[in-house]
C-alpha cells in the first residue's frame, strides 16, 4: 500500500479512535460504579434483605450528565475533543463547573494511538486486533488509576480474544500464546505469594495476574520478559518520584496496571526489536 493510502487509513482510524475514546470515558467512569452496585446487590441477597428497586446503572443509561448540576449532555456538547476545547471550554454549559481534563486526554490519546496502529500495521487483521487491544489497555489503565481495580469483565474477554486471534498466528503462534497466558498469570502470582510470605502483605491484586496473562495470550510468552522489565522499571521510577517529589507515603499502594498496559503497548509495536536487542546484549 502507498504511503498516501496509509495516511488516509491513519486519519480514519484516528477519527474512529476519538469516538471510541469518548465511549471509553463512559466505561472508565461507570464500570467501577456498576461493579459496586452489583456487589451491594449480592450482599443484600445473601443477607436476605429486600433488593433496591432503583434502576440499575449501565453503560447506556442514564444519559451522560454533569455530576454537579445534573445537566444532560447534548449532542453538540458530546463531540469528541472539539466540544471540550471549543464549545464548553472545559466547563459545564449550565453551571460552569470545571470538567476534568481526563476526558479530552483519553479521547486524544485513543485517537492518536488508533492512528498509529493503522499506520504501523496497515489494513490487516493485526491492525484490527491491535485497535481492540489498545482500547482495552487504555480503559484498564485509567480504571486502575482511579480505583485500583482491573475488572474481570475486560481482562478475561481480552485473554480469550488474544488466544482466539492467534489461531491464525496473527501476533504469535497458538502454542506460544497459550504458554504466554499460563506463564503471564503464574509469574505475577508467584511474586504475589513470595512477597506475602516474606512481608505478610499483599503486594498486588489478582487483576494484575489476569492482565499479564492476557498480554501473554496476545503477544506470546517471548514478550513476557520485556513486558515485565519495562513495567517494573517505569513503575519503580514513577513510585520513587512520587515518594520524593510529592511525599507519597511508602505504605500507600500504587496501581501496577497502568505500567503493565503501557509495557504491553510498547511490546505490541516494538517488542521484536526490544527482544532482539536485549538478547544480543546477553549473548
Amino acid at each position: 500500500m502507498f504511503p498516501e493510502s496509509l495516511g488516509g487509513l491513519a486519519v480514519l482510524a484516528g477519527l474512529l479512535g476519538l469516538c471510541i475514546g469518548s465511549f471509553l470515558n463512559v466505561v472508565i467512569h461507570r464500570l467501577p460504579k456498576i461493579m459496586e452496585q452489583e456487589w451491594h446487590a449480592q450482599c443484600t441477597e445473601l443477607r436476605g434483605e429486600v433488593a433496591s428497586t432503583a434502576e440499575p446503572l449501565s453503560l447506556a443509561k442514564p444519559r451522560s450528565h454533569c455530576p454537579t448540576c445534573g445537566h444532560q449532555i447534548t449532542a453538540i456538547e458530546n463531540i469528541p475533543l472539539l466540544s471540550y476545547l471549543l464549545i464548553l471550554k472545559g466547563k459545564c454549559s449550565a453551571c460552569h463547573a470545571p470538567i476534568s481534563s481526563r476526558y479530552p486526554i483519553v479521547e486524544a490519546l485513543t485517537g492518536l494511538l488508533s492512528a498509529y496502529v493503522a499506520w504501523h500495521f496497515g489494513p490487516t487483521l493485526q491492525a484490527a486486533g491491535a485497535l481492540v487491544l489498545v482500547w482495552a489497555l487504555i480503559a484498564l489503565a485509567a480504571i486502575d488509576l482511579d480505583t485500583q481495580l482491573l475488572p474481570d469483565s475486560i481482562t478475561l474477554p481480552l485473554l480469550w480474544l488474544g488466544l482466539g486471534i492467534n489461531l491464525w498466528g496473527t501476533y504469535s503462534d497458538l502454542p506460544s500464546a497459550v504458554t504466554g497466558a499460563m506463564l503471564g498469570y503464574l509469574a505475577l502470582w508467584s511474586v504475589f505469594w513470595l512477597f506475602k510470605l516474606a512481608t505478610g502483605k499483599e503486594g498486588m491484586g489478582y487483576g494484575d495476574f489476569k492482565l499479564l496473562a492476557a498480554l501473554g495470550a496476545w503477544l506470546g510468552w517471548q514478550m513476557l520478559p520485556a513486558i515485565i522489565l519495562l513495567s517494573s522499571v517505569v513503575g519503580a521510577i514513577v513510585g520513587i518520584t512520587l515518594i520524593i517529589a510529592t511525599r507519597h507515603g511508602r505504605n500507600v499502594p500504587i496501581p501496577f496496571g497502568p505500567y503493565l498496559a503501557a509495557a504491553g503497548g510498547i511490546a505490541l509495536f516494538w517488542g521484536d526489536a526490544i527482544t532482539h536487542s536485549y538478547l544480543g546484549l546477553i549473548s
